[in-house]
């Protein structure tokens, strides 16, 4: 049973491997897309960003003023009154000049599959520019592409001293991204109302 489990461990990240790195660019080959996708990370009791969100917001800043996306969609973990990934994240922006009928909020991106399943089906991105961790970033793409999202990733560029823990945990997220995927074909926790991700921002404040 333990080497059954091994192996399907081995095998789902190697399949995750195998349908994502051909997706993975540098920004300056990157291609025009839909919208840029950031992912959701920790946010601080006091509001402040960590320093892994703050690196996946100045990555998609850069790839936004280069003109590569009209819009941001920035979905993450607002499940509760008292924490708020994505106001967090808009504000961040906001800051850093980027009109707010261009920011598109998802509160409800709970995990990486639920946040891309409904950038699919919600926002309706037909093309999205995925910004996250080199970590996470095998995951995110795997995951949109095998739900029909024509996907570019970009790293964020930050080097963090314990890389490898975020690597092992995410080697273990993947086992269960495969299961999503490939055999549950699981739903999201919440769907809702299409908001195309070609309208206003605006409409996604809370």
């Amino acid at each position: 049973m333990a080497g059954l489990a091994v192996y399907f461990y081995l095998s789902a990240n190697l399949w995750v491997w195998l349908v994502s790195f051909k997706s993975m660019v540098e920004p300056a080959q990157a291609k025009p897309a839909d919208a840029i996708i950031i992912l959701g990370a920790y946010v601080r009791p006091d509001g402040a960003l960590s320093w892994i969100l703050r690196d996946r917001l100045d990555t998609g800043l850069e790839l936004y003023r280069a003109g590569l996306a009209p819009k941001i969609l920035v979905s993450g973990d607002h499940g509760q009154k008292n924490y708020n990934e994505v106001q967090a994240m808009k504000d961040y922006l906001l800051d850093h000049d980027v009109p707010a009928q261009d920011i598109f909020m998802d509160h409800a991106g709970f995990d990486t599959y639920d946040s891309l399943y409904r950038a699919r089906d919600i926002f309706q991105v037909k093309s999205a520019i995925i910004v996250t961790q080199n970590f996470h970033l095998p995951r995110a793409l795997y995951i949109a592409r095998r739900l029909g999202i024509e996907t570019q990733g970009i790293q964020a560029r930050l080097y963090y001293p314990w890389w490898y823990a975020n690597t092992i945990r995410d080697s273990l997220a993947r086992v269960k991204a495969y299961l999503d995927v490939e055999i549950l074909k699981s739903k999201p926790h919440h769907l809702g109302e299409l908001i195309p991700i070609s309208g206003d921002g605006r409409v996604t404040q809370d």
